[in-house]
């Protein structure tokens, strides 16, 4: 299995999801967008990861990579490879289905739980309930056709599928202690005391929720690539 991530910054690269696949025996290559990187081939990939980062998907004067990622996410979605979004990634699959991408109500920074909107739903019910980890300004409409999964007090959609192939995650459940403190470093003028966020010490002694919310990612990759996977976790 071919897993390829796209990563947007320096600092938002896949986390935890190193492990999971590295133990399921799977292939992970990266494209640095930021640092000039080529477009792959959606013919050298299985699964695409498109992470997150703090550009907005209609930034394209300012980051003209984007305008190529959304034509490879599209062009991977079109052939049947499976394709996972968080946060940005989340918004740019929304973006490329059709849907409008907009500002949401609230920033939503830290830890605030989940609520379970598809209970028939296999990926949704490792959700439900979970207080989980979010950085984002951004929200998504549901594309056509998507099953809405979650969502939370400051935002409605937080997560949705199309079909068996296609997800997208506005939250992360991939960060680490040292992911998150790399995100606190970077963007911290997006600490401003809103409702919705909370300042870098509440956040980071969570300690045993990042643990936590690891192995809820690992149940989810598990059951988006079960088909294929190689390994207990």
């Amino acid at each position: 299995m071919r897993i390829h991530s796209l990563q947007h910054v320096p600092f938002e690269d896949i986390g935890s999801m190193a492990q999971d696949f590295g133990q399921a025996g799977y292939t992970v290559s990266t494209t640095h967008w930021y640092r000039g990187d080529a477009t792959p081939s959606i013919d050298d990939l299985d699964v695409l990861v498109v992470m997150g980062g703090p550009m907005g998907v209609y930034d394209e004067q300012e980051f003209p990579w984007l305008r190529a990622e959304k034509a490879l996410i599209k062009a991977a979605i079109d052939a049947g490879k499976t394709v996972m979004g968080i946060c940005l990634g989340a918004q740019l699959i929304a973006c490329v289905c059709g849907a409008k991408v907009k500002p949401n109500k609230h920033r939503e920074i830290g830890w605030f739980p989940l609520t379970l909107q598809a209970p028939e739903d296999p990926i949704a019910r490792l959700l439900d309930g979970q207080t989980v980890f979010h950085w984002h300004g951004d929200t998504f409409d549901l594309p056509e056709g998507a099953i809405w999964l979650a969502s939370s007090e400051a935002c409605p959609h937080q997560a949705f599928r199309l079909g068996d192939n296609v997800f997208g995650f506005q939250f992360h459940l991939e960060t680490t202690p040292a992911s998150a403190a790399a995100l606190i470093k970077h963007c911290a003028s997006d600490l401003d005391g809103s409702p919705y966020v909370q300042d870098a010490e509440t956040m980071e002694k969570h300690t045993a929720d990042f643990a936590r919310i690891n192995q809820v990612m690992s149940a989810v990759l598990h059951e988006i690539l079960r088909k294929s996977w190689s390994a207990v976790l």
